[in-house]
C-alpha cells in the first residue's frame, strides 16, 4: 500500500469540495486534512494541517486561488498545489504553471484523473494532462514567448539535457542517477541549476518550460 498523502482543498462552493472528497473516499492513502472557502482561510490553517498537495480552485472571495499558489510556492516549496477549476482559459493555464501549480484540471474531470493527478504530483512534482499538453503543443507552434527566456537553450550541456530529457520521462532523480552513474544528488543539483536559469518554481514549470521551448525531443 503505497504511502499516506495529506490533501487540503480551497474551493468557496460548499457542494463541490464535499463532492470531491466523497469521490475519493474509497482511496484509503488520500486522507484531507484541510478544507477551506477561500485562499485567506487556507493559509491561514496551513501550516498546522500540513498537507502534501493542495487542490485549488481560482476563482475565490477575499483572497482567489492564483494569489494562494504563489504564496504557498514561495513559503511552502514542498507542499504541491493543483489548480481545479472551471476555467480553461489558456492564459490561466500558463500564468499558474508558470508560477508555482504543479497541475490543472478542469472541475469536469473524472474523478480517476483528480486520484491520478493527486498521486503524481505528490510522488513526482508534477501532472501534465492531456489538456495541457495540446495548449503546450500549441504555443510551441507559435511565435509569440509569454515566458522570458532566462538562458539561450544552446548553452545547455548534453549532461544538463539529458537530465531534462529524464525528467520529462517522468523518472525520479534516483532512476536518472542510475541511469546516468551519477548520485541522486548530482540530479537534484543539475536540476535546480536549470529550474534557475529557465525561471522555473518547480519541478512542474521546469517540464512546462522544457516542453514548450523544444528542448527535448
Amino acid at each position: 500500500m503505497s504511502a499516506e498523502i495529506k490533501v487540503a482543498i480551497a474551493d468557496d462552493h460548499l457542494i463541490f469540495r464535499k463532492g470531491v472528497i466523497m469521490c475519493l473516499r474509497p482511496y484509503s492513502n488520500i486522507k484531507f486534512v484541510l478544507e477551506a472557502s477561500n485562499g485567506e482561510e487556507l493559509l491561514k490553517n496551513i501550516e498546522e494541517a500540513n498537507p502534501n498537495v493542495v487542490l485549488m480552485d481560482l476563482r475565490m472571495p477575499v483572497k482567489d486561488g492564483i494569489e494562494a499558489t504563489k504564496y504557498i510556492n514561495k513559503h511552502y516549496p514542498k507542499i504541491a498545489v493543483l489548480i481545479l477549476t472551471m476555467h480553461d482559459e489558456e492564459k490561466f493555464v500558463t500564468h499558474l504553471m508558470e508560477n508555482g501549480a504543479n497541475g490543472y484540471l478542469l472541475k469536469n474531470a473524472d474523478p480517476l484523473e483528480i486520484k491520478k493527478a493527486i498521486l503524481e504530483v505528490a510522488t513526482k512534482g508534477y501532472y501534465l494532462n492531456n489538456y495541457v499538453n495540446r495548449i503546450l503543443l500549441k504555443r510551441a507552434h507559435n511565435k509569440s514567448k509569454s515566458i522570458t527566456i532566462n538562458a539561450n537553450p544552446d548553452e545547455i550541456s548534453e549532461k544538463e539535457r539529458e537530465v531534462l530529457r529524464y525528467i520529462c520521462m517522468e523518472f525520479t532523480s534516483q532512476q536518472i542517477g542510475d541511469k546516468m552513474n551519477i548520485s541522486a544528488r548530482t540530479v537534484e543539483t543539475i536540476k535546480e541549476r536549470l529550474m534557475e536559469r529557465f525561471g522555473a518554481k518547480n519541478t512542474a514549470g521546469l517540464v512546462f518550460y522544457a516542453v514548450k521551448n523544444d528542448l527535448v525531443e
